[in-house]
């Protein structure tokens, strides 16, 4: 009884299914952030390559990479939160795991990801 409660207040809160377009690890995308300073509100952008996707209802979660002047910033985003205005797909990435974490040790060209040929 408690647990279907429980279940219904989540999927009103989640976002519908096709609001994002289809990304896994190794594709490179592009977050659009709300900031909020003060009594302003901004849009930031954060592109980075997936290096995990948790999957988890509405605490689903994705953890993006990337190298900004030399050091290596990782960020995870809540994907039914409210401060995501909408998500990019920029590249597909050919990978063969789901989590990428071994990214995190190589540096410059060995940390390059191949990109999916598209073939029409």
């Amino acid at each position: 009884m408690k647990k279907s409660i429980i279940q219904e207040i989540e999927k009103s809160r989640m976002r519908p299914e096709g609001e994002y377009p289809v990304f896994k690890s190794g594709d490179t995308i592009r977050v659009h952030v709300r900031i909020i300073e003060g009594d302003k509100e901004r849009v930031q952008v954060f592109e980075g390559i997936v290096i995990g996707i948790r999957n988890a209802g509405i605490a689903s979660s994705v953890t993006v990479r990337k190298v900004s002047y030399g050091i290596g910033v990782e960020r995870i985003f809540p994907l039914h939160s409210p401060i995501i205005s909408k998500i990019e797909l920029k590249t597909k990435g050919k990978v063969r795991r789901g989590k990428l974490y071994y990214l995190r040790n190589l540096r410059g060209k060995a940390a390059r990801i191949k990109e999916l040929s598209q073939t029409t």
